[in-house]
């Protein structure tokens, strides 16, 4: 966890981000993926705002578990705000991974991104994530899963009746 700038906040914004690989991690056409994962993950981790990320245990990454499908990899982090994630996300390395992704990924015909408020200190699981990117798919943007562009905020989310953790 890094210092944060935005003080105490009783909720933090978690997400979940799938990709479905167009060529197996130890294929060549996926190496200049491979290579950016440890400097992107530590610029994560540094990130002022950043909470916590998912990784596999005895790894530096969560790229082999395979929840979603043998073929998707599954990114899972913690941010104390939206904006901490969107400024990592948009305003830092992570872009040019971002605009490169299409050499890596299949396209995404379903939402592959879903956000939600989290209690703060409370890590989510991933049966929890891949249940809100569900829930995303099957009913669109709501407090209880949404995106960043149909956002939501955790007093939203607490206003609608969505319990953080429900």
């Amino acid at each position: 966890m890094t210092a944060s700038q935005y003080g105490p906040r009783a909720a933090h914004l978690a997400q979940l981000n799938v990709a479905t690989l167009r060529y197996p991690l130890d294929d060549p056409r996926m190496a200049s993926f491979v290579e950016l994962l440890d400097p992107v993950n530590a610029a994560a981790d540094g990130t002022p705002g950043f909470v916590w990320r998912l990784v596999e245990e005895g790894a530096a990454d969560a790229t082999e578990l395979r929840p979603a499908g043998e073929d998707v990899i599954v990114n899972m982090s913690v941010w104390e705000t939206r904006e901490a994630l969107w400024d990592f996300a948009y305003r830092s390395g992570h872009l040019e991974v971002m605009r490169r992704r299409r050499e890596w990924f299949d396209r995404h015909v379903e939402a592959h991104l879903v956000l939600w408020w989290v209690p703060a200190g409370h890590l989510p699981t991933v049966d929890e994530a891949l249940e809100r990117l569900a829930d995303l798919r099957a009913h669109g943007p709501s407090p209880r899963a949404f995106t960043f562009v149909s956002s939501f905020t955790a007093a939203e989310a607490e206003g609608a009746g969505s319990a953080l953790l429900s």
